[in-house]
């Protein structure tokens, strides 16, 4: 299922309606309703949605918006945090966002789990900018890597605990609606889980339908241009557990989000490992031209029909 998400537009609506019809105009009859969703427009959304314009693919947490939060801000609240009252409305929202989900009778969520308090600009941000500068094979771009994956590796147990915690809740109200929980790759080696997590995460649910994995290219790209992982093979392991993917494209080294074709992903070889039918959903900056979306919508289905 090919599907397009709702962060492209949101920014420049105010009506739901008007943002839905947008996107149908650009191609796509499936729509994932995403983040950063001001309650004001969810009436036009569900009038649409009464029309029968689109389907609703997935819901990305947390949808709508907390409303004291006043910009796109999918980890204002988070799972791992330490302050208490963040980590229930975390939980609060992921359970509103549920029912909310079911209302749009969509098929999964996508998640979020939250991070370790490790400052990007100390750890991925200077690894980039040396990968930028084309010295990842230098002593100085290794030791700060090795220094980064140590420390986190160190400080992660408890924010694994408190994420493992939160989605054994989310899971049993997920599972009475009957929506697939989508933990989501992250782009950043800072945020919870790393692969290694995920996997464990996944094995910790194996008994559990309602969770799976949600692989997101350009985050894992971005890890993969930084030597963190390989992006072929990881898809490898985890495609047992897969439920869908967002679908953008990267300009080395770090500028995710673009149109597909635009970038370095190599959609051939990866698309192999998503089982058929699976929900594929563009995910696209706001700053991408609509022109260029039908350009590459053209393409993709000439060259992944089945996937369209």
């Amino acid at each position: 299922m090919l599907a397009f998400s709702s962060c492209w537009n949101n920014s420049r609506h105010s009506d739901g309606e008007k943002m839905i019809e947008e996107i149908v105009d650009l191609g796509f009859s499936h729509i994932e309703l995403s983040h950063g969703m001001t309650i004001a427009k969810l009436p036009g959304i569900q009038k649409a949605f009464k029309r029968g314009i689109f389907t609703c693919s997935g819901v990305h947490n947390y949808f709508p918006s907390p409303v004291e939060v006043m910009i796109d801000a999918p980890d204002a609240y988070e799972f791992t945090s330490h302050r208490p009252f963040d980590r229930q409305r975390a939980m609060d929202m992921t359970l509103r966002t549920l029912e909310l989900a079911a209302e749009f009778h969509a098929g999964y969520l996508v998640l979020h789990m939250g991070s370790v308090p490790m400052n990007p600009k100390r750890w991925t941000h200077p690894l980039t900018a040396m990968v930028a500068a084309g010295e990842e094979h230098g002593s100085k771009f290794i030791k700060s890597k090795i220094a980064f994956v140590k420390k986190r590796e160190k400080i992660a147990p408890l924010y694994y605990h408190r994420a493992l915690e939160a989605l054994t809740t989310i899971a049993e109200r997920a599972a009475g609606l009957g929506i697939k929980l989508a933990v989501e790759s992250r782009s950043r080696y800072e945020d919870m889980p790393t692969e290694r997590e995920m996997l464990a995460l996944q094995a910790h649910f194996a008994d559990h339908p309602s969770v799976g994995y949600w692989h997101d290219f350009g985050h894992v790209q971005l890890k993969h241009n930084l030597g963190l992982l390989d992006h072929a093979e990881w898809l490898g392991l985890i495609s047992p557990h897969l439920i869908g993917g967002h679908v953008h494209d990267v300009e080395w080294p770090s500028r995710d989000h673009r149109v597909p074709f635009s970038g370095t992903l190599d959609y051939a070889a990866l698309l192999k490992f998503f089982p058929p039918g699976c929900p594929l959903v563009w995910e696209l900056s706001p700053s991408r031209e609509a022109a260029e979306i039908r350009s590459a919508l053209i393409r993709w289905k000439n060259e992944f029909p089945e996937r369209a």
